[in-house]
């Protein structure tokens, strides 16, 4: 029979912990599944080298290492490094992806300041009928300094419009 060490049971403990942590976590919706996943197979990992002694010293020998125990820690560390790595890949996806939707609302922001910036020129880019001639844009009234509140709507038209909807 072999001897069950310290090092043997904590490794077990710590592993099961780990599972029961990620379980926790995606049950309380703090951790997605995708990641979930990758944690699962890495703490799933761990506890079958350290509840399998056997697998875990034939492995240390045939990688050379002396001491089965370290095998376990190199193998965490790979493991915690493939992790990383993807983690690293979705930061970098989700930080692209945050400079798109700046750009894309300094650009709406652009086209929302544009009539405040010109205030001569309301009426905007000249339109055109269908046989490609320039209509004239319609003058516009001449702004008073206070402005006047907006004309009452016809009585039905707010129970149209949800209506619609």
């Amino acid at each position: 029979m072999t001897k069950i060490t310290l090092q043997h049971v904590l490794s077990i403990v710590v592993t099961l912990g780990l599972l029961l942590l990620v379980f926790e976590l995606v049950r309380r919706k703090r951790l997605s599944e995708r990641y979930a996943i990758l944690w699962l197979l890495a703490a799933a990992t761990l506890l079958v080298l350290a509840a399998w002694k056997g697998l875990l010293t034939s492995l240390a020998h045939d990688v050379g290492i002396s001491y089965p125990p370290s095998a376990l820690f190199a193998v965490a560390i790979g493991l915690i490094a493939m992790i990383l790595l993807n983690f690293s890949l979705a930061v970098s996806r989700l930080s692209d992806q945050n400079k798109i939707l700046a750009q894309r609302l300094s650009l709406l922001q652009h086209r929302l300041d544009e009539p405040e910036s010109n205030p001569s020129d309301k009426t905007g880019p000249a339109r055109t009928d269908s046989h490609e001639r320039e209509i004239e844009p319609e003058s516009p009234e001449p702004e008073s300094p206070v402005s006047e509140p907006p004309e009452p709507s016809p009585p039905g038209a707010t129970k149209e419009l949800s209506r619609s909807r």
